[in-house]
């Protein structure tokens, strides 16, 4: 498989809409109206946005050549500089979007231009593909909203697509093909996932069909824990299904959420309806996690793998917060008219959702780019 060149997309019924990773132009002009007649929710979601100091176009970039993720013993780690980049990105791009400021939009492709212009190698322990997943697929996602202003000249653009293409994506393909040597089980769904959204990500922002659609083939018929039948691998009657990571800790386990619904979003608004695969079995793991998070008890079966058997669900980690639910209720439920009663809970009670920097200074803080409650309130 080739790494640059021409795009696979070459009739119209094949082409990409653009912008259409988490976002379109459709959200973007909701999202304007709603401000602008001060409506809620969405206005409680803007307000935390604009209170980010990610947010600021005070935001500085700390742009490295070689990013470190997992102590090596001998490089310093420096992902922390990556991962709130990536959030006063997106930040500062949905602040131009809304405001229609472009000293926002100067900002945010001052920040792309920073990475692209220095970044060439992820480096560290295994974490680095963590790295890989997570950050690629937010930074494409910021370059695939901005990819309209006329501001961000074309060659600067194009040196982003060509970082995403060099540094990012052919380690997101190396990790789900080999999973660093390890067995097809060992690493958990989040590991996939993380890398499958980067891969999605960097299939629609560079019209590349092939990349999108090896994306899409794992999620559907993969072979390590990202793939949905891996995630959601135990169904129960009343539309539960119990997820991977539920044994091992809520935090993770939520994260596979974030995951999941940040993959599907692209799929659904490239036309591809992910969120009902299966009969809709993204929603059941999603109402399982939501419930047990929520307080009530779930069913549980004890799960195998290469490395570890968990034989109860685990507590660690429980109704954490992540800005995570807003997107699947407005999908599930708003959009879809489904019944989704700890979703909806959930939705609730994390309302409005923040973004990176409002929940902890740390990487798990990051590792979603949050805000649903302006973005993907629908009405």
């Amino acid at each position: 498989m080739t790494l640059l060149g021409a795009s696979s997309v070459s009739a119209a019924s094949n082409a990409f809409i653009h912008p259409g990773a988490l976002h379109t132009l459709v959200d973007f002009a909701r999202m304007k109206a709603k401000i602008a007649e001060n409506a809620q929710p969405w206005t409680n979601g803007w307000d935390i946005l604009i209170k980010n100091s990610h947010s600021s176009l005070t935001w500085t970039p700390r742009a490295v050549e070689t990013l470190y993720r997992g102590a090596d013993g001998t490089h310093p780690e420096n992902y922390s500089a990556l991962f709130n980049d990536a959030a006063a990105a997106y930040a500062l791009a949905l602040r131009w979007k809304i405001s229609g400021d472009n000293a926002y939009a100067d900002k945010t492709v001052a920040i792309l231009d920073e990475w692209s212009a220095k970044l060439t190698r992820i480096e560290g322990t295994s974490d680095k593909f963590l790295a890989s997943g997570l950050y690629g697929y937010q930074l494409a996602d910021v370059a695939e909203i901005m990819r309209d202003y006329q501001g961000w000249p074309a060659q600067n653009l194009d040196r982003f697509k060509t970082m995403m293409l060099k540094v990012f994506y052919p380690m997101n393909h190396d990790f789900l093909v080999r999973h660093n040597g390890a067995k097809i089980d060992h690493y958990w769904a989040n590991w996939d996932l993380a890398n499958m959204d980067s891969m999605i990500a960097i299939g629609i922002l560079t019209d590349r069909r092939d990349i999108y659609n090896e994306a899409v083939d794992y999620f559907k018929r993969g072979k390590g824990n990202g793939a949905i039948d891996h995630v959601v691998w135990k169904l129960y009657p009343g539309g539960l299904g119990q997820t991977q990571e539920s044994g091992r800790d809520q935090g993770h386990n939520t994260l596979a959420v974030a995951l999941l619904g940040a993959f599907c979003q692209m799929a659904w608004n490239q036309h591809d309806d992910l969120f009902g695969y299966e009969d809709n079995r993204v929603l059941k793991g999603v109402e399982y996690i939501a419930r047990y998070n929520q307080g009530a008890n779930v069913p549980y079966t004890p799960y195998s793998n290469s490395d570890v058997t968990q034989n109860v669900i685990s507590s660690n980690g429980r109704g954490d917060k992540r800005p995570v639910w807003e997107l699947f209720y407005n999908h599930y439920v708003v959009l879809k008219g489904l019944e989704a009663p700890s979703l909806t809970m959930a939705a609730k009670a994390t309302r409005p959702e923040g973004g990176g920097g409002n929940y902890g200074p740390n990487s798990g803080g990051f590792d979603q780019l949050g805000y649903g409650t302006l973005t993907h309130t629908l009405k």
